[in-house]
């Protein structure tokens, strides 16, 4: 439960930007394929730039937790998934 904790705290800067682009995704295609398409794009870039920038540190606390970076990334990626279903689906329903 406390490693969950600690993604989800790892993950809570990326909410608001990930937000934006579900709704900017929502505006042109309402469509859940595309949204995954550019989560998974997402989701490779902040990998890119956690580990190639100064932000590297970051992960070393939470590799001493035993979670490594493909598996933080990954909870990460299957979060946003859900809560991008959640509210295309929400979206899809008022338009």
């Amino acid at each position: 439960m406390y490693r969950f904790l600690a993604i989800l705290s790892f993950y809570k800067p990326f909410v608001i930007w990930s937000f934006l682009v579900t709704a900017v995704v929502a505006f042109f295609n309402a469509q859940i394929a595309p949204a995954i398409a550019t989560k998974i794009f997402l989701t490779v870039f902040a990998w890119y730039y956690v580990s190639e920038t100064p932000n590297k540190r970051k992960l070393t606390f939470y590799k001493n937790l035993g979670i490594s970076p493909f598996k933080l990334f990954s909870i990460m990626f299957l979060i946003d998934c859900i809560l991008t279903v959640f509210y295309l689906s929400v979206f899809r329903e008022f338009t």
